[in-house]
């Protein structure tokens, strides 16, 4: 049995365990300390943000930051409709309701026509928004500019949910700075990892001071414990952040690794009929977190699920694309603009072995179990189609 190829692993180094073991032998367990202000500082110096709060994950991070733009129960947020369930679950602890924007078929994410019109829509009945969260996926940048002007037209606020494009570029400008705020996540498949974290980065320093309140309980300044907030413990441990800032040394090594895979499938796949790769926007810099492909299942002789169970079966993981939120029972009230691209995507898409730390020979193996899937379809559809002529 060869051993497992898995999505995408956490990749981890000699520095990461030099800081785990100097926030043991200084004893600065608890989330607070002074690797959690070294990783605050080390990560605006990487994204080119002013300020920045290390948080317990992604989604607490976008939890304070729908509160921190004034969401409120009873409101409307925009959100992107291809992407984890995570954009979209800080919006309901609120007691707001998510209205979706379906993905543009040039970087999948938020169609930039589709939010103003519905932001038009909205305007036209005094209905607008609180705040738009954004999702760039997959590691790729939305187009963020006529997201923002048509934003900025309303005076809405842009919430950058970056959770999956750490080290990617708009325009030479990195995702997450573009927004009213934006966040991060350091969960054990990303890019970098902390096991589990987030930051929440802006370049208002109100907010984010705000944040840092909220998220250590919302304890007044007292000699006492005492609360005229509701806050939450969502700050990241000081231990965690020694992971972080280790990890974060190497983000452009992990980048050039996640770039290399896709590089290395699609040369190898690329002459594949039905296989088809997300696509790069010309306006930006993927870090291609994951090499995300379609397939149109008759040139290539099987579906999407046909393929993905096939690589199971040889202990390769492969994922589906994210199924769009506007489809999930939880959210099937929800009202979505537009519906085609995700629905396509989801249906068609597939995630591919992707992590940093894959051998060539993984990659040769994933390669070679795609390829003879596909041939082996092709010659079992050759000779159905053989034998149904005999018959006639």
């Amino acid at each position: 049995m060869n051993k497992p190829i898995l999505l995408s692993t956490p990749h981890m180094g000699d520095r990461e365990l030099e800081l785990v073991k100097e926030a043991f032998k200084t004893n600065w367990i608890a989330p607070v300390g002074p690797h959690v202000d070294a990783f605050e500082e080390e990560f605006c110096q990487v994204i080119n943000a002013r300020y920045a709060v290390a948080l317990s994950s992604g989604t607490a991070a976008l939890h304070l930051a729908l509160r921190l733009v004034g969401v409120e129960a009873g409101d409307e947020v925009f959100c992107s409709t291809l992407t984890f369930i995570a954009s979209a679950n800080p919006i309901i602890y609120l007691g707001a309701k998510p209205v979706f924007i379906d993905s543009d078929r040039t970087s999948w994410n938020m169609n930039p026509e589709l939010l103003a019109e519905a932001l038009d829509n909205r305007a036209k009945i005094g209905k607008l928004p609180k705040a738009v969260v954004l999702v760039h996926l997959y590691g790729q940048s939305a187009d963020i500019e006529p997201i923002l002007q048509a934003c900025n037209h309303y005076g809405i606020p842009l919430i950058e949910d970056a959770a999956e494009a750490l080290g990617a570029t708009y325009k030479g400008r990195a995702l997450g700075t573009f927004g009213r705020i934006g966040i991060y996540s350091f969960n054990g498949n990303k890019i970098i990892t902390t096991s589990g974290g987030g930051m929440l980065v802006s370049d208002d320093l109100e907010l984010v001071e705000k944040a840092r309140f909220l998220a250590t309980q919302a304890r007044d300044r007292a000699p006492h414990y005492q609360h005229s907030q509701i806050g939450y413990n969502y700050r990241l441990s000081n231990v965690l952040a020694g992971i972080g800032r280790g990890q974060l040394s190497v983000l452009n090594e992990r980048v050039t690794a996640r770039r290399c895979n896709f590089e290395i499938y699609s040369q190898a796949l690329k002459n594949l009929p039905g296989i088809e790769f997300m696509p790069e926007a010309n306006y930006g810099y993927a870090t291609r977190w994951l090499t995300c492909i379609t397939i149109d299942p008759e040139a290539f002789g099987a579906n999407r699920e046909q393929l993905r169970l096939a690589l199971i079966e040889q202990q390769i993981e492969s994922r589906p694309v994210w199924k769009p939120l506007h489809i999930q029972p939880i959210f099937a009230e929800c009202e979505c603009f537009g519906s085609a691209v995700a629905e396509d995507l989801f249906t068609r898409g597939l995630c591919l072995p992707s992590g940093s730390n894959l051998t060539n020979e993984d990659l040769k193996i994933v390669i070679t179990q795609i390829q003879k899937f596909h041939y082996e379809n092709l010659k079992n559809n050759t000779k159905l189609f053989n034998s149904s002529l005999a018959i006639i």
